[in-house]
């Protein structure tokens, strides 16, 4: 298992020094241009960037991204000093549903900030970073999306998944799991964390984190467990 998530890392580096070859100038090459964290680094020595998107839906080819946050982890320290909340301007009028569901109004996205300001700077502070997220079909791909959309090309990224930890914690065990546990909200009830505010970028990328820190307790080494023990494959 060691092995292939290793011989995973080398090909995502070697994909990222592909991408930084043929990548615009701009922000997505500055991005491309720091190395990946090593995967036999200790979990506790690498920075990790916890990332929550708020979308229109679930399809990136079609939906748009209504918000972002994210704050940065390392050694256990989730660095609230050091977080970031933005919501993005798009055209088109939401539905009530979105509305109720994000508490964003046609009024705040019309005045959020534009998206090439927001991947700018995300791409910057994601550098060298490692994605933490909860679910990654949609913090990822909505950012390639994004990025093939503003720069043509979308990069790779190192990702911590706590969804895909739990189901693996849930299948290593041999329990049966309903996938409605699956849901951050349920994950932190059963680490006895406590409820937050959901479908709030900031708080879902803080309580990622929160929830990492939790789900550590499945693995003895604590922080210093190797990275590529939680990289998403």
């Amino acid at each position: 298992m060691f092995t292939n998530l290793v011989d995973y890392f080398f090909s995502l580096e070697s994909k990222r020094k592909k991408l930084l070859a043929k990548a615009p100038e701009g922000p997505l090459k500055e991005f491309l241009k720091v190395p990946f964290a090593s995967t036999e680094q200790a979990i506790g020595e690498v920075d990790i960037l916890a990332l929550d998107f708020e979308t229109t839906g679930l399809n990136a080819k079609q939906d748009k991204l209504l918000s972002v946050g994210y704050v940065n982890f390392k050694n256990g320290l989730i660095k609230l000093g050091q977080s970031h909340h933005q919501i993005i301007c798009s055209n088109g009028d939401m539905d009530k549903d979105n509305v109720v569901i994000h508490q964003i109004t046609d009024t705040e996205k019309a005045n959020g900030c534009q998206l090439e300001q927001v991947i700018e700077q995300l791409l910057s502070d994601l550098a060298g970073k490692v994605m933490l997220v909860h679910y990654a079909n949609i913090e990822k791909t909505f950012l390639e999306q994004a990025c093939i959309k503003l720069y043509g090309m979308a990069p790779v990224f190192p990702i911590i998944d706590t969804l895909a930890l739990a189901k693996k914690h849930f299948e290593r065990a041999q329990k049966h799991f309903d996938p409605s546990q699956l849901r951050l909200i349920n994950l932190r009830a059963a680490y006895g964390l406590p409820a937050h505010h959901e479908h709030n970028a900031l708080n879902d990328a803080i309580a990622t984190a929160e929830l990492l820190l939790a789900q550590m307790r499945n693995y003895p080494q604590g922080f210093s467990t190797p990275l590529s023990e939680f990289l998403l494959k």
